[in-house]
């Protein structure tokens, strides 16, 4: 069975940084796309930030270009989150998953930007 954990989620500033892990266990992640995904309370849960099985290849929604960075390491069947410059609109909750979101949730990592 796989499983997702995301860690790394706090408080923090806005114009803050924090770094988000996603582990995967189960399952390689080294042929899945994978994505990051946010929802915000009352609100949808959308992708934010995306990356080809292979690392190739990188998008992100509009409202994080050129501040958030998604990376992995397949060999540690991770997938990362570089959050820069964080605004008060970045408060969610973080998700990772296949890009076909076929994978069981795993609990997310809370993000909290304060003004």
């Amino acid at each position: 069975q796989v499983q997702l954990v995301e860690s790394g989620g706090g408080l923090v500033q806005a114009g803050g940084s924090l770094r988000l892990s996603c582990a995967v266990s189960g399952r390689t992640i080294s042929v899945y796309d994978m994505v990051w995904f946010r929802q915000a309370p009352g609100k949808e849960r959308n992708s934010v930030a995306g990356i080809t099985s292979t690392g190739s290849s990188t998008y992100y929604a509009d409202s994080v270009k050129g501040r958030f960075t998604i990376s992995r390491d397949n060999a540690k069947n991770t997938v990362y989150l570089q959050m820069n410059s964080l605004k008060p609109e970045d408060t969610a909750v973080y998700y990772c998953n296949r890009r076909d979101r076929l994978w069981s949730w795993g609990q997310g990592t809370q993000v909290t930007v304060s003004s």
